[in-house]
This record gives structure tokens, sequence and C-alpha cells, in this order.
């Protein structure tokens, strides 16, 4: 065998192992979704790679926001964070401006970093709602979604170069910039469904009332129905509405109605072991 052959062979066998025997584990129990879960990113990398995303985010989108507003959101998200489950991570909440108009979105990257953006803030209107949002994207980094889905499209190389403290590798940026794309871009239905179960665990512990979070939905598509779809970029990366609705319609009513029946829809099964996050 090839000295080439055999270091293709080794080097992920080696990576494995060290994985599997570091401090931080390959196989991790995680407290929000109750199961173990394969995961290569030590939580302090993870850390370093939410703060490393960060500094090109803030560059990325360095428009002015209304102090008052981000600080609203910092309290809010403190507020929400005293009852998430994982307590190895600390949240950092910031309001985003975008130059193009009408761009309702929210997404999350990995270390506990939550963005909004402020026209999606505007629409949202009350604390409920906006809540609702910021918990539902609390939800994808308490369940590691943020993580799994880089560690899927970015492999495990690139994140470990995006978990380093000192980024001075010269693809580095271009790096941090797919990744920014990816964190915005659609998650599974399973994922949201989620995503969407822990945040009305939290809505609920934090004292705002989780019938936000299906007004929150209803008003995005309320927007899509009555504006043109391309300007709303949350529904591109917050697919599946009506199905989502009706679940959450579900967790927080306890039952279905007619409406939430015809558009409910469960996905391969693997909720079935929940059935809603109590």
């Amino acid at each position: 065998m090839s000295a080439g052959k055999l270091s293709r062979i080794v080097l992920p066998v080696f990576l494995l192992s060290f994985y599997a025997f570091s401090a931080d584990g390959f196989v991790a129990y995680n407290p929000a979704t109750e199961e173990e879960e394969i995961i290569f990113i030590p939580v302090e990398k993870e850390k370093n790679m939410g703060k490393n995303i960060n500094e090109q985010v803030c560059e990325k989108f360095k428009l002015p926001v209304d102090p008052l507003v981000q600080r609203r959101i910092e309290e809010m998200g403190k507020r929400l964070a005293g009852g998430t489950d994982r307590r190895d991570i600390v949240y950092h909440f910031r309001v985003l401006n975008h130059e193009k108009d009408d761009y309702y979105n929210a997404f999350a990257a990995p270390g506990g970093y939550i963005y909004i953006f402020d026209d999606l803030l505007e629409v949202m209107e009350n604390d409920d709602r906006i809540a609702a949002v910021l918990a539902h994207e609390m939800g994808h980094i308490e369940a590691r979604h943020s993580v799994k889905r880089l560690q899927g499209s970015l492999g495990v190389t690139a994140l470990m170069i995006l978990g380093s403290q000192m980024n001075t590798e010269e693809g580095t940026r271009a790096r941090v910039n797919n990744a920014i794309g990816q964190l915005m871009a659609a998650y599974s239905r399973h994922d949201e469904w989620e995503a969407d179960e822990l945040s009305v665990k939290y809505l609920k512990h934090a004292g705002y009332d989780p019938n936000g979070a299906v007004q929150a939905l209803e008003e995005l598509k309320k927007l899509r129905k009555n504006g043109p779809v391309r300007k709303y970029m949350f529904y591109k990366s917050h697919p599946y509405l009506s199905s989502r609705i009706a679940h959450l319609n579900k967790l927080v009513k306890g039952y279905t109605d007619f409406d939430s029946y015809i558009n409910f829809t469960r996905v391969d099964g693997d909720m079935k072991k929940k059935g809603g996050l109590k």
C-alpha cells in the first residue's frame, strides 16, 4: 500500500479516535433533545467557531441599529436563556440591519450567537412574537442543529480551522462566509419542528405567551400571501409554515383543530417518541 493511500486511511481513523476519547466525548448526551449524539466538534471549538463567525457577521452587516432596540433584544434573550437546557454556553444576541428593504430573517450560529434583522422585529410587533423567534433560533443551538449542519456541509477539518483561536490561514474568511450562508439556509423539517418544540418550552419558562410562536408564523404566512415572496428571505430559511403552525397549535393548545389537522404532516415518525416537549 502506498504512503498516500495509508495516510488517507490513518488520518480519519486518528480523528475519530481522538474525538472518541476527548474530554467532550465523541458520543455526547444532549439535555435539550434527551438523546446521545455523534458530534465531532467539542464545545470549546463550537464556542470559538461562533466567535469567529460572529466577527464576520458584524463586519458583513455593519449598518447602524437603534441601541435601545439592541438592549431590548439582549434583555429578552437573557430572560429566555435562563430556562435553556445547555449550561455549557453563554448566549449573545444581536440586531442586524440589511441594506435591502424588507429583509425578514433570523439565524443562529454555533456557540450561542443569535441574530435577528430589524425588519423582522418590526413586523413581529410584540414581545411574545419576538421572543418566539429568538427562542426558535436558540432551539437550533440547544439541539446543536447549527453544528451538525456545518459538520455535514463544510466537513470536520474546515470546522476545526474555524474553531481555532487564531485564524491565520488564507482561506479562513471564505470558510466563514460559506458557514454564514449555510446557517441562513433552510433546515430540515425535523430540525424546524424540534426547534419549535424547544421554543415553546423556553417561552413558558421565561413567562412569555407560547401562542406568540403560532402568531409569529401566522404573520409571516400572511406576509407571504400579500407580498412578493422573493423579498421575504425568512421564508426560504424557515419553510414548512403550514405544518409548523399546525404542530405548534397542538403543542400550545394540546389539541389539533380542523385547520391544523389538514396541514399537519408527521415526518417519518421521528417525532413520535417525543409527542411534544413538556
